[in-house]
């Protein structure tokens, strides 16, 4: 079928494999569990408790659904599952709010030991990341690549890259930590706790998901300027046609 007769409508697979946008996530996994924490704690609403499982049952329902919308296992929804999981076990077990700090960091903590770890496997993280082959024509990048005979030298780009990735995340983990440990400091079940636990959500983006996004571009933004260094082209002649 030559691009003319592609078809319009995209197939089931292709509407699985879509993403939901930025301003869904941002409403189930932020906004609804902020002002459910923060209007419906007290005890004359919900209460500490039945608030905190209320408020965790959108970003947990929220990601369920999208795993089992896309048919896939992904990592990095899973953790984020795990990590709503142990937020309500925190909570719900009145545990040390200290265990908040230390969930934070660990999330991000071992997506950036997975991401540096895998570099020394046969599926690293980085490459699939910002080398997708939906995206990226890799034959033809390894031919301009071999041309020039800088195979090597494209290696401890990507390498490179790599190290920038999982630094991004090594900074989200110590970022985390330190913004739970400042700001949820009241015994887990209080009204106090979930106000706390809240404020932590709502502050993560710009204290934290913005640094980390602006190390990640970083890291991309290297990667595909060395492409075009090595090549003598602009990472556009590698977009596969439907990227372009």
């Amino acid at each position: 079928m030559n691009q003319s007769q592609k078809p319009l409508t995209p197939s089931p697979a292709e509407q699985n494999d879509k993403e939901p946008s930025l301003m869904v996530n941002i409403l189930f996994n932020i906004l609804l569990p902020v002002i459910i924490l923060m209007q419906l704690s007290s005890p004359e609403r919900l209460g500490p408790a039945t608030a905190l499982v209320v408020a965790l049952a959108f970003p947990l329902g929220f990601g369920t659904w999208e795993l089992w919308q896309r048919r896939k296992i992904n990592g990095f929804s899973i953790l984020g599952l795990i990590s709503v999981l142990l937020t309500g076990g925190i909570g719900l077990l009145e545990l040390d709010p200290k265990y908040i700090a230390i969930k934070e960091a660990a999330v991000p903590g071992i997506i950036g030991l997975a991401v540096w770890f895998s570099r020394y496997t046969r599926f690293p993280i980085v490459e699939k990341m910002l080398l997708n082959p939906k995206m990226i024509d890799a034959a033809k990048l390894n031919a301009a690549l071999q041309a020039r005979n800088n195979v090597a030298a494209f290696r401890r780009v990507v390498n490179n890259a790599g190290n920038g990735v999982a630094g991004a995340f090594f900074l989200s983990a110590v970022l985390n930590f330190v913004l739970a440990r400042k700001i949820v400091v009241s015994p887990a079940g209080s009204e106090a706790f979930n106000s706390e636990i809240a404020q932590m959500t709502a502050l993560s983006f710009p204290v934290i998901v913005l640094p980390t996004m602006l190390v990640l571009f970083g890291a991309i933004f290297y990667l595909f300027a060395r492409i075009g260094a090595l090549t003598g082209d602009s990472v556009e002649a590698f977009l596969n046609d439907q990227n372009k």
